[in-house]
């Protein structure tokens, strides 16, 4: 009986081979995942104390001491300030996390025994880039839900306990509304184009109702009807405007009036945005970026363009700051995988010479973005630019 030779050892031994490779680079990322997680949550911690204490409790204990806050309500806006806080250091953290976690690994000749088995430091810098986007992911959607609720009721909180009024437009409130208005054509029809339909005036408001109010209508070419009233406020249950003590012009197409009508009371269908550009002043780290980009749109009617230059900056920066992780991550890996050791100490210190860097870079392109010199989306995304291509330089020249 003739026996078939069986196959060749090697041929089943490849797969396990393979598995065993496999098995190999899956513990080899959660080694190093394991060794960042510790770095991270203390620098979480270590720079979320460094700056409250310096851009918040001092101001606290400054406010119980001169304008006698009371110390329940002073805890309440420093535990509500924390998130702001907190999500700042996200990136912060990151850098320190990937020092510490690829110091040691190189101080420990581990790179080297990595790299002998064939593992190339850009495979190496993967589990880092994975933990960045988690964090990068984690801090955009708690600046997005967390930290405008948190902004918005630390203000209202030290508001109320020091008796202060919210911060609101009182005069001068000025509100254009831009749409289709009806032009006349030499051939005597009429055409609809995008112009100035509607503009809206308040003298003062007091934070429930406005004064010397003037409405301009222009939906038909030119001025057809001028308001003016002595009151006006808002009523939310009916959205529209009560206007009191007032007069009403209709405008002929010649100029002249063609009828006068005063009123006691007048109800009228406009926006409501005059009310949003005069009530509570709000900053952008109070809003998310759906508020925001609104909030925008209102103050561009009124025709601010360098307060529209300087929200359109905060919003973009609500994009860009999240990725600041991974442009953090990018510097600290090739700087964590130099030769000589880099120590908890030392790792810390160079967290703070590299971030400090980067918000000096910051502060100065977001104020070029805020006079105009530069774009707002360039102003908010060019430290995050240059962080990463250094970051990408160092790598280049770490792997040769």
């Amino acid at each position: 009986m003739k026996l078939h030779s069986l196959p060749p050892a090697r041929s089943r031994e490849r797969p396990d081979h393979r598995l065993s490779l496999v098995c190999a680079v899956g513990l080899m990322d959660r080694y190093v995942l394991s060794e960042m997680l510790l770095p991270f949550l203390f620098g979480v911690g270590a720079f979320t104390t460094l700056v409250m204490a310096v851009g918040s409790l001092f101001e606290l204990v400054r406010l119980v001491v001169e304008a006698g806050l009371s110390l329940s309500a002073a805890l309440q806006v420093f535990v509500l300030r924390a998130p702001g806080i907190i999500v700042l250091t996200f990136p912060m953290s990151m850098l320190l996390a990937t020092l510490l976690a690829y110091g040691r690994l190189s101080a420990d000749n581990e790179i080297t025994a990595l790299r002998g088995c064939g593992v190339s430091l850009y495979r190496l810098m993967v589990p880092a880039l994975v933990l960045s986007l988690l964090v990068t992911t984690l801090t955009f959607l708690f600046n997005e839900l967390v930290v405008p609720v948190s902004n918005r009721q630390a203000a209202t909180t030290l508001n109320r306990a020091l008796n202060r009024d919210p911060d609101f437009r009182r005069e001068n409130i000025l509100y254009q509304e831009f749409g289709e208005i009806l032009m006349p054509e030499p051939d005597g029809t009429f055409s609809r184009r995008q112009g100035l339909t509607r503009q809206f005036y308040a003298r003062s408001f007091d934070g429930k109702q406005m004064r010397g109010i003037i409405v301009l209508d222009f939906s038909n070419e030119a001025l057809n009807q001028i308001l003016l009233a002595q009151r006006g406020r808002w009523d939310p249950q009916e959205n529209l405007w009560v206007f009191e003590d007032g007069t009403n012009y209709i405008v002929s197409p010649d100029g002249t009036y063609s009828n006068i009508a005063t009123f006691s009371r007048q109800e009228l269908r406009l926006p409501r945005a005059p009310l949003e550009l005069a009530q509570e002043i709000r900053s952008p780290e109070e809003m998310n970026i759906r508020e925001l980009k609104h909030y925008i749109e209102v103050i561009a009617s009124s025709g601010d363009l360098q307060r529209v230059r300087r929200l359109q900056v905060s919003l973009n920066q609500k994009y860009a700051i999240p990725f600041a992780c991974l442009a953090f991550t990018l510097i600290g890996v090739p700087l964590g995988l130099r030769p000589q050791r880099t120590g908890s100490s030392l790792g810390l210190g160079i967290s703070v010479l590299i971030i400090f860097a980067f918000y000096v870079l910051l502060f100065i392109t977001q104020a070029l973005g805020q006079i105009g010199t530069l774009g707002p989306a360039t102003a908010a995304w060019l430290p995050n630019f240059i962080c990463a291509v250094v970051g990408l330089g160092l790598l280049h020249r770490a792997n040769q």
